[in-house]
């Protein structure tokens, strides 16, 4: 259609939301549909965060406009949040907040992408980044990590990616859709890199920063290596640790100017989070945290029981991530077989589409990631429908020829 703008050209629609919608119609069409493509904890939010946003409702705060970046309550907690939890110095005025982490990402490329400047993005990748990077007028360059390296970005090739070109470098730790998280060296050596090219900025995605498992210490960049403070943006929110993917906030802290960005596009394009939304975030980040723990042990039980099985299973090889509830395993050993109905399984797509037809399972194909031949499953739902899932997926493995 060519009244629609060129630049929708350049991306795709979301695959993961596309495989949750398939799973939904067929759901409908009456059959036993195990959806493991969503990513989203199956906990409900916690009841003082609900009652501190009903409290907002009651006391008419959350019905008028706020600060286009967020209310100075919110701004608050998240300076205390970095300070706390990150060793981090931020002043308000280094703080925005927004309609999920999302918006806060895209902001960020709108407000500092010039055509032809290019993104470092490890793959795999969470689906939106190249997307988001296309539509700002930059260029995603997608480096591959392997299944041996744990699908973790290595330094020399770190530094064999960039150019002059090359404005961001993007990490997403835990990472959706491998669950890899990197340790502090793993981080002092890609920030090593990153002191030898000052025109090089790093945005952190930490959204899955509280969902790690084994005993694992998390760290953000700019905490490993304080002299990169000044070009890093920390991106996160509420949505993953604190059950709250619906109400919708996200936050970044970072160099005053590029906030100050990154609100002016806020102010053109949304305006301000919901009010409601943001007095809940408050409570969510100065209140108890006693629950993340609790659920962190039923994750990880989840996740060892999804890698034992899928490690049990014919042609697929799992690696046991560091934290989020996603793992990503392998199928090439499926890859050139052919299921009892005679379709022959030529990429990761025909994979889980045969799955879903099969056996009811719904994943998402790792080609959407930016790696294949894989496929990433969310281990956020019960338990037991994992188990049945996984008991599916060996049985369609099982008859492949």
């Amino acid at each position: 259609m060519a009244f629609i703008a060129d630049s929708l050209k350049r991306v795709k629609p979301s695959p993961t939301i596309a495989v949750t919608d398939k799973a939904r119609v067929l759901k409908a069409a009456g059959r036993n549909i195990i959806g493991l493509g969503v990513g989203e904890p199956d906990f409900d939010t916690p009841d003082n965060i609900k009652q501190a946003a009903i409290k907002a409702i009651e006391s008419g705060r959350a019905s008028k406009y706020t600060a286009v970046d967020g209310i100075p309550e919110l701004k608050a907690a998240i300076v205390r949040k970095f300070k706390r939890e990150n060793g981090l110095d931020y002043k308000p005025s280094q703080i925005i907040v927004g309609t999920g982490g999302k918006q806060v990402l895209y902001n960020a490329f709108v407000a500092t992408m010039n055509p032809g400047d290019e993104v470092i993005i490890p793959a795999p990748y969470w689906v939106s980044y190249p997307d988001m990077v296309l539509l700002a007028g930059g260029e995603p360059v997608e480096v591959k990590t392997t299944v041996e390296s744990g699908y973790k970005l290595a330094a020399a090739t770190l530094e064999k990616a960039i150019t002059p070109k090359t404005k961001w470098l993007l990490l997403n730790s835990p990472s959706n859709p491998t669950g890899a998280a990197y340790t502090k060296a793993e981080l002092k050596a890609l920030t090593d890199v990153l002191l030898k090219h000052p025109h090089v900025w790093v945005m952190t995605d930490d959204m899955y920063e509280h969902l790690v498992y084994d005993d694992f210490e998390y760290f953000t960049p700019a905490q490993v290596e304080p002299k990169l403070y000044d070009r890093t943006l920390t991106i996160n929110g509420v949505s993953k640790a604190y059950c709250m993917t619906g109400w919708r906030i996200g936050y970044a802290g970072g160099p005053e100017a590029l906030i100050k960005a990154m609100a002016m596009i806020q102010s053109q394009s949304t305006s301000n989070p919901t009010a409601v939304s943001q007095w809940a975030a408050v409570e969510a980040l100065d209140g108890p945290q006693d629950f993340i723990p609790k659920h962190n042990a039923i994750f990880k039980e989840r996740r060892d029981l999804v890698v034992s099985m899928l490690n049990q299973t014919k042609g697929l090889k799992c690696p046991k991530p560091e934290g989020a509830f996603y793992v990503y395993p392998s199928c090439a050993g499926t890859i050139g077989k052919t299921t009892p109905t005679g379709k022959k399984i030529e990429t990761d797509e025909d994979f889980v589409t045969e799955l879903l037809e099969a056996e009811g399972v719904a994943v998402v194909h790792g080609s959407a990631f930016g790696l294949g031949p894989a496929f990433r499953i969310s281990y956020a739902t019960k338990t037991e429908d994992l188990e049945e899932a996984c008991r599916r997926i060996q049985r369609f493995c099982g008859n492949l020829k």
